[in-house]
């Protein structure tokens, strides 16, 4: 496989790394990758939607009026639907929208995503991500060195205070450890940025 540029969080290049053809070089599968999709899609959706029936609206236990011989048309509550303070015919009502995949799909769809972004060159390896204080400002320097300003995932080895604290302030950049990366992430992202040892954790779970 092609060799891949290591670069420093100054942007500058470091050395040549070789990526594992399995993980990173496969030929993309387009239907599980977007099978994976709409399960992340739909795993988070809560689903929590409800409004009451008739049966759970307050009152109406009292016929309003007589069946007969009142001119008006016949009543059993004041809780129907048609009547004002009554329940929502045919409402909403709690769904789960959880659905399963298959482990191998799931890695599959995710090794699919991964090549995906060595294909499109929306990749970036870096030496290591390594911050002396948790100013935001430093993330941001080094997002302008490395030329990823749109919405970056960001896939380290291990999280440190420092990282954490000086990106969750960045709306377009999401932090994960490389045991949390997922393909839905993956395929939000305009560019993957990611750390030697993350890659190598990843081909590690992966190859």
């Amino acid at each position: 496989m092609k060799k891949q540029n290591v670069l420093n969080i100054n942007g500058e290049k470091v050395k040549d790394l070789t990526l594992n053809k399995d993980v990173f070089g496969i030929e993309p599968n387009d239907t599980v990758l977007y099978d994976a999709i709409k399960l992340g899609q739909n795993n988070a959706r809560q689903g929590t939607a409800s409004v009451k029936g008739r049966s759970e609206v307050s009152g109406g236990g009292r016929k309003p009026w007589r069946q007969k011989d009142t001119g008006r048309a016949r009543q059993g509550s004041i809780r129907a639907p048609h009547w004002y303070h009554g329940a929502v015919a045919f409402g909403q009502q709690f769904k789960n929208y959880t659905t399963k995949m298959n482990r191998k799909e799931r890695r599959l769809a995710l090794k699919s995503a991964l090549s995906y972004k060595v294909i499109n060159k929306e990749l970036i390896i870096i030496d290591d991500l390594t911050l002396e204080t948790n100013k935001t400002k430093d993330v941001k320097n080094i997002l302008k060195n490395l030329k990823a300003e749109r919405n970056v995932l960001i896939v380290v080895s291990e999280l440190t205070d420092n990282v954490v604290l000086a990106t969750r302030n960045l709306k377009n950049v999401l932090l994960l450890e490389a045991n949390e990366i997922n393909t839905l992430d993956v395929v939000s992202a305009d560019c993957l940025i990611a750390t030697e040892s993350a890659i190598k954790t990843i081909e590690e779970a992966l190859a």
